[in-house]
């Protein structure tokens, strides 16, 4: 219930609860922005909301939640019967639009309206997932069937192409995993596969087979956006899987991968190349990557570098320094490998890299100057070292996503400017967009306004997400415990702040903090 006056919240608490007992759990907030943090943290079903309130009006609270949840059922009630704020709430979702003062039966039958229609929505879901389990469950039969036959077929392509059909996947390209679970935790093996299938459906499109002893065949699809973004999409997407599943069976899972095939009739050769992988490993666990006696062509890597080159530059572009710690090296290891025995063709393309990246920020700023790029060629011809080449590379390319992003900071509109030194002055308190608007003396409205035009998010996003990045830095301190962590980003709910970090990055905090500090 959100109204202003806390006479409305009382008379409307005691009329529920006299009617409904408790069968309804209440909350209540006398302003939109506090509906708002109460959508956040609690499952609501139904909720009263008045327009005129202080700050953010109830029809902008309104837009606000159904972005958040669009199942929430609102029942407007307001002093107000103009047409022009009826027709807005309805035009918003609003379920039912009642004038003050309102009948008390009134009240009542719209709230048993609107419990059935909750009930409606949530049978039909359940409904759903029953169908869903079912279909599940032969799904999961088939691809067992796909994947013994992936591991024994003699060259029947077209059985093969029958089941991708089946399960609509398009992708041509593809890699096969034999996967080795431990027989020390075998016990627990249908609890352990259904985390395997949760962990790998999530991160990537795969066919999983049953137990074969304590091995399990997998197929992993690569989308061709897939091979663009990275230069062995086998590691991208393998690599966060077996942190995973490292954190939630045991660290001692084994993953032998094959080479990245386009004929599914070559899927027996890719999955035996995957066992031999495997038999290589180490007892103690790890991934290996089968990588074959054939050189990668010529022409394939220099698109590869090329393709890599022009993401660099976009970044740089974009002021994204993490993505540039990625992709650099993937870069030099490219680079290197297409021009093995050309040191100086290594050092003209990085040369022609560095300089297009200075020229972004030339454009933003005429009279930008670094004197490293003065002297980079000089730099560059006295030595072939492959890491003093990608040192060379990274440090120019953050140097002018530095510059970039303190430009574009400069043109940053002054009340934008002001409200994020305050978010991040203030990153441990409860802030709020009413709090924010009143000490910038601008209407919430407008704020929110700015908010999306200059940061390309809204304010709640913007201020989650600082939190959130704030948080990885202090999981690296392991003398601090969740509890403080959770309070120096501002959360007093310690489960509310892991549901939130999960949500950002895919890990829980203590799954992060295990990762990093290992």
């Amino acid at each position: 219930m959100t109204d202003d006056e806390q006479i409305v919240i009382d008379t409307l608490t005691l009329i529920i609860r006299r009617n409904f007992g408790e069968d309804i759990k209440i909350f209540s907030a006398l302003s939109g922005s506090a509906a708002l943090d109460i959508v956040h943290k609690e499952k609501i079903d139904i909720m009263f909301m008045d327009i005129h309130m202080p700050g953010i009006n109830g029809l902008e609270a309104i837009n606000l939640i159904k972005q958040i949840n669009q199942n929430i059922i609102v029942i407007i009630l307001s002093a107000y019967d103009q047409f022009e704020y009826a027709q807005e709430a309805i035009n918003l979702g609003a379920f039912k639009y009642l004038t003050k003062p309102v009948n008390r039966n009134l009240i009542v039958q719209t709230i048993r309206n609107a419990m059935n229609l909750v009930d409606e929505q949530k049978g039909q879901l359940s409904n759903n997932m029953e169908m869903y389990e079912k279909l599940n469950f032969v799904s999961s039969i088939v691809e067992s069937d796909f994947i013994y036959s992936c591991i024994f077929n003699n060259n029947k392509t077209t059985e093969l192409s029958t089941y991708l059909k089946y399960f609509k996947i398009q992708d041509k390209d593809y890699f096969m995993c034999c996967m080795e679970i431990p027989e020390a935790v075998n016990k627990s093996r249908y609890k352990n596969y259904v985390k395997l299938r949760d962990i790998m459906t999530a991160k990537c499109n795969c066919i999983i087979g049953s137990f074969m002893n304590n091995r399990v065949g997998i197929y992993v699809t690569v989308p061709e956006q897939a091979r663009k973004d990275s230069s062995d999409p086998r590691r991208t997407i393998l690599e966060p899987v077996h942190l995973m599943l490292s954190m939630e069976i045991t660290s001692g899972i084994r993953i032998g991968v094959s080479e990245i095939e386009s004929d599914i009739g070559r899927a027996p050769t890719a999955y035996n190349n995957a066992m031999t992988v495997l038999a290589d490993l180490a007892p103690t666990g790890g991934i290996g990557f089968y990588e074959g006696s054939r050189d990668i062509p010529d022409d394939k890597l220099s698109e590869t570098v090329k393709n890599l080159s022009q993401r660099i530059l976009a970044r740089v572009k974009a002021a994204d320094s993490v993505s540039l710690n990625r992709l650099v090296p993937e870069y030099i290891s490219a680079l290197f490998k297409l021009y093995r025995t050309e040191p100086d063709r290594i050092k003209n393309s990085v040369f022609e890299l560095v300089l297009n990246a200075r020229s972004f920020v030339l454009q933003l700023e005429p009279s930008y100057t670094n004197s490293a790029f003065d002297t980079a060629f000089s730099t560059l011809i006295c030595t072939n070292d492959r890491d003093d080449i990608g040192h060379f590379i990274l440090d120019r390319c953050m140097e002018c996503a530095g510059a970039i992003a303190a430009i574009q900071e400069d043109s940053m509109n002054p009340i934008i400017q002001k409200a994020c030194s305050y978010i991040e002055n203030n990153i441990s308190q409860d802030i709020n967009l009413e709090q924010l608007s009143a000490y910038l003396n601008v209407s919430p409205f407008y704020l929110s306004k700015l908010f999306k035009e200059e940061k390309g998010a809204n304010f709640i996003s913007y201020v989650t997400a600082l939190r959130m990045e704030k948080a990885k830095s202090l999981l690296l301190d392991d003398s601090l415990i969740m509890k403080e962590i959770a309070s120096k980003v501002g959360y007093n709910d310690q489960n509310y702040f892991s549901k939130l970090f999960k949500q950002e990055f895919g890990l829980t905090p203590t799954e992060y903090r295990k990762s990093k500090l290992k």
